[in-house]
C-alpha cells in the first residue's frame, strides 16, 4: 500500500475489517435466500434457470491481480479475451461497487440486446451527473434516462443518422480534408527525408476535431493550421483529459477528493470543454437573431437546425453538442490512425485499395458522397479496422425494468451487462485468423463464413448506437481516398508493432510513424 493512503486508512483498518465481515455474511445469506426462492418457485416454471451466483469470475484479489500485477490495467480489452479463455463466453466480475455480468460471443450479446426494452440504459455515470448537477447543466444523452433520454435521442437522430441528410456534409468535410493534405504535406516538408511523419494519430486526432467541429458547430477551429490558436489547444487537452481521467475517477471514493487530484483536474477539464462549446453556440444563436431580425434566411446545418426545430432547450443542446463531439473525435481519428498503420505493412492490400479509389475517382478527381457507394473495398478495410480496434471494446446495458434470460441462465431487474465486443470481434468461430488484417472477409466475394450481425458492432447496435455513427464514417471514408490519392504509406525501417491500450476507448499504445510517398 501507498505511504500516501496509510495514515489515512490505518485508523479505519479495524472497522473496515469488521465491517468486511458482516457484509461476507450479508451477501452469503442474501445468495442462500435468493436460491432458496429459486427453488420454491421453480415449479412454477419461471425459475427453472440457474442465476448469477451460479456464474463463475475472477475475485477482487484475482482482478487487482490482473490489473496491477499483471499489466492489464490500461488493456481491459485483451483481458475480455483472457477471461473468456478462463470462465467461458459468460462470467461475472466484482470489483469495489461494480458487479457485472460479461457477455463476449456474438449470440449472447444478440440475446441481451433484444431483451433492452424501450429506454435501455448503458451504464450509470455519476460522476458526470455529479458535474452536471454541480453546474446546473442538462444532463444529455449519457447521463438522462428514460423518456427524457428518448426525447433527445429523437431530437438529434434525424440529421445525424439518415443517410441523405449525411450527405449534405460532404462539401464541408471535403474542406477539412484538403486542409489535412496541405497539413501532411507541410509535415513531410519538415521531416529529415522529406517523407516522415511522426505521431500520425496526433496529427488525425486534430483532424477528427476540426471535422466534427465543422459539423455541430457550423465553424472552423483551426486545428490543421500551421498555428493553432490557443484556444482550441486548451479545448484539445481538455477532451483528451476528460477522458483519460473518466475511468480514474469513477474508482476512487469521494473522501479522497482531498488527497487526490483526479476529481479537481475532472472537474477543469470539464469546465474547459463547456466554456468553449457554449461560446461557440452562444456566437451562432447571435447570429441566427441578427439575421432573423433583418429578414434574412438562416441557412446552415447542424446546430442551425437544432436550434430552429425547438425540440430542445439551449441547455439540452450546449450538452448534447458536447457530447457528440467527445464521441466523434476519438472515433475518426483512432481508426484511421489504425487503417494506415496497417495498410503500411500490407502492400498488397494497399495497392488493391488504390486502384479501386483510382478507378473510381481517376485523376484525383474530389469523391463525392456518390462515388463513396461504389467503393466496396475502402469500406470493408475500414470495416475490418473497426474489427480488430472497436471504438469502445465493450459497452453496458443496465437492466432497469427487465429481467433477462441467457440460455440457462435469468437474471433479476438492475443487472448491470458488459457487452465485451472486442472478445466477440476477436473469435476464432467467426472470423479465422482474427488477428489478421483481412478485409477481403467483408466482401461477398471473398467470405467463407457468414459473420454473426452481432459479430462485430464497434458503434454499438440499437437505439442506444453511436449518434454519430454515419458522419465519422463519411469523414473516414474521405480522408482515406484521398490520402490514397496523394500517397503510399509505408513503415519505419524496424519498426516496432504498436499495440493498442484502452482509455475508455481504444487508442494506440506508442506513437505511429510513418512515411507518405507522393504518387506523382
Amino acid at each position: 500500500m501507498s505511504t500516501v493512503f496509510r495514515p489515512v486508512l490505518l485508523p479505519f483498518r479495524r472497522l473496515s475489517l469488521d465491517l468486511a465481515g458482516a457484509m461476507q455474511i450479508h451477501c452469503r445469506l442474501k445468495s442462500t435466500t435468493r436460491k432458496l426462492n429459486l427453488q420454491t418457485e421453480s415449479s412454477h416454471g419461471k425459475y427453472k434457470y440457474k442465476c448469477i451466483d451460479d456464474l463463475r469470475g475472477p475475485s477482487l484479489a484475482n482482478t487487482a491481480y490482473w490489473l496491477f500485477v499483471k499489466g492489464y490495467a490500461d488493456k481491459s480489452h485483451a483481458l475480455q479475451v483472457e477471461h473468456k479463455k478462463l470462465y467461458g463466453p459468460i462470467w461475472r466480475s466484482k470489483f469495489g461497487p461494480f458487479d457485472v455480468v460479461n457477455v463476449a460471443t456474438a449470440d449472447l450479446i444478440a440475446q441481451v440486446i433484444r431483451q433492452e426494452g424501450k429506454y435501455p440504459v448503458r451504464t450509470y455515470l455519476p460522476h458526470w451527473k455529479e458535474y452536471r448537477d454541480m453546474r446546473g447543466q442538462a444532463y444529455g444523452l449519457h447521463v438522462d434516462k428514460g423518456p427524457e433520454w428518448y426525447r433527445i435521442r429523437s431530437a438529434l437522430n434525424p440529421k445525424m443518422l439518415k443517410l441523405r441528410e449525411v450527405s449534405a456534409y460532404a462539401p464541408v468535410v471535403n474542406e477539412v480534408v484538403t486542409d489535412l493534405l496541405h497539413r501532411i504535406y507541410r509535415l513531410r516538408e519538415q521531416s529529415p527525408d522529406g517523407t516522415a511523419v511522426q505521431n500520425l494519430a496526433g496529427e488525425l486526432y486534430k483532424f477528427g476535431f476540426e471535422g466534427i467541429s465543422s459539423i455541430l458547430f457550423e465553424a472552423r477551429l483551426g486545428c490543421l493550421n500551421e498555428e493553432i490558436p490557443e484556444d482550441t489547444q486548451k479545448f484539445i487537452r481538455a477532451v483528451g483529459d476528460m477522458l483519460a481521467l473518466s475511468e480514474t475517477v469513477l474508482f476512487f471514493p469521494k473522501w479522497t477528493r482531498s488527497i487526490l487530484p483526479y476529481w479537481n483536474r475532472f472537474v477543469s477539464s470539464w469546465d474547459d470543454i463547456s466554456d468553449v462549446a457554449k461560446m461557440l453556440i452562444d456566437r451562432k444563436v447571435k447570429e441566427i437573431h441578427q439575421k432573423t431580425e433583418k429578414g434574412e434566411t438562416v441557412e446552415g446545418m447542424y446546430l442551425t437546425y437544432l436550434l430552429s426545430s425547438n425540440k430542445l432547450s439551449l441547455s439540452d443542446i450546449y450538452t448534447s453538442l458536447t457530447e457528440l463531439l467527445l464521441g466523434g473525435v476519438d472515433t475518426t481519428s483512432n481508426t484511421m490512425s489504425w487503417t494506415l498503420y496497417h495498410l503500411a505493412r500490407a502492400p498488397a492490400i494497399q495497392t488493391r485499395l488504390y486502384r479501386e479509389i483510382a478507378e473510381v475517382c481517376p485523376g484525383r478527381r474530389i469523391p463525392t458522397a456518390e462515388h463513396l457507394t461504389q467503393m466496396h473495398y475502402m469500406k470493408a478495410v475500414i470495416k475490418e479496422t473497426l474489427r480488430l480496434y472497436p471504438v469502445v471494446p465493450g459497452n453496458g446495458r443496465l437492466m432497469v425494468d427487465n429481467e433477462v434470460i441467457l440460455d440457462n441462465y435469468w437474471f433479476p431487474r438492475q443487472t448491470q451487462f458488459h457487452l465485451c465486443h472486442y472478445a466477440a470481434s476477436h473469435d476464432e468461430s467467426s472470423f479465422p485468423e482474427p488477428e489478421q488484417f483481412v478485409p477481403e472477409r467483408w466482401l461477398r466475394d471473398g467470405c467463407k463464413f457468414r459473420q454473426h450481425p452481432y459479430s462485430s458492432i464497434p458503434f454499438g447496435v440499437g437505439v442506444r448506437a453511436c449518434v454519430g455513427k454515419r458522419v465519422a464514417e463519411l469523414e473516414m471514408y474521405f480522408a482515406l481516398s484521398r490520402l490514397m490519392q496523394h500517397f503510399e504509406v509505408r513503415p519505419e525501417p524496424n519498426d516496432r508493432e504498436v499495440q493498442p491500450r484502452t482509455r475508455t476507448l481504444m487508442i494506440p499504445g506508442g506513437p505511429i510513424n510513418l512515411h507518405f510517398i507522393s504518387r506523382d
